[in-house]
């Protein structure tokens, strides 16, 4: 979190000066004169405290143990849970009828992975949300479409970081398995692309914009491939990683017939529908 730190330099009138630390430290303070007052420095501390307030809304709001991943996934649908893990990614910051909030994929040193739904936070903790950083979460477990996620949250920064690695599901793709790993960061390997669908001349396309090719540049994109002579459908979800974004583009350049290693998030809808955050080889 950055501070803001004021020099006071006195003579007949004061001139201050700003200085930015990095995340969670302040900057070290320059050399401040001999006949700086105590008046001052108070001024400085409540400089900070402001700083402080503006940029971390969310601080202490949840003082309850977080439960275990086994705790999490045996409580009840529309039971309240507290959960703690690293944001991995999280989505685009939305604001409507002056609420604001994003969605962000957790998860924990376990294995145990989370998706927040509609996480409230102001444009500044968005700004502050970045890969790696744990937070505490509470607030209600629920299910759309078979994807089971978490909402009406109220959340809070905790100390440490945690990044964590793909797990390949190649070979549990098909099976009723899979869904034990929802939400979590994982990799498909040896993946072939297969049709997604036909263009307006009746040819074969590898992708589509949205799932029935009724979008255009900046929608989702769908494209599907195939391991073991069965098929399934994947998507670039644009709020997640959009039309700038490496993997954005490079879903645009595949051609049917290409054997490919992704990453991504295994979200549900309807089954799986693994977000893909990265093209690792074609």
């Amino acid at each position: 979190m950055k501070k803001a730190i004021v020099i006071m330099l006195t003579s007949a009138m004061m001139v201050a000066a700003v200085a930015c630390g990095s995340s969670n430290t302040s900057a070290p303070a320059a050399e401040k004169p001999a006949e700086e007052t105590a008046e001052e420095k108070t001024e400085e501390e409540e400089q900070v405290e402001t700083t402080v307030e503006e940029t971390a809304d969310v601080e202490m709001n949840v003082p309850e143990d977080p439960m275990t991943y086994e705790e999490y996934t045996a409580a009840d649908l529309d039971s309240e849970v507290v959960v703690q893990g690293a944001i991995q990614a999280k989505q685009a910051f939305y604001t409507q009828d002056d609420n604001s909030s994003t969605n962000v994929y957790l998860q924990d040193e376990t294995g145990g992975a989370y998706f927040l739904y509609n996480l409230p936070c102001t444009e500044k903790e968005y700004e502050l949300m970045e890969k790696g950083k744990i937070i505490k979460v509470k607030g209600y477990k629920a299910e759309w479409s078979g994807e089971v996620e978490i909402i009406d949250s109220v959340w809070q920064f905790e100390d440490g970081e945690y990044i964590a690695e793909a797990e390949d599901v190649t070979a549990l793709l098909g099976s009723d398995d899979l869904i034990s790993k929802q939400n979590k960061l994982v990799s498909f390997k040896g993946m072939t692309v297969e049709a997604a669908g036909q263009d307006d001349s009746g040819n074969d396309v590898p992708f589509l914009y949205n799932w029935d090719g009724s979008g255009a540049e900046g929608d989702d994109l769908y494209f599907n491939v195939s391991v073991n002579g069965n098929t399934y459908s994947f998507t670039v979800e644009s709020s997640l990683c959009g039309p700038d974004t490496d993997v954005y583009k490079a879903v645009k350049d595949l051609h049917i017939g290409d054997v490919i290693d992704m990453e991504g998030f295994l979200y549900w809808y309807e089954g799986p529908n693994p977000h893909i955050t990265a093209i690792l080889a074609q």
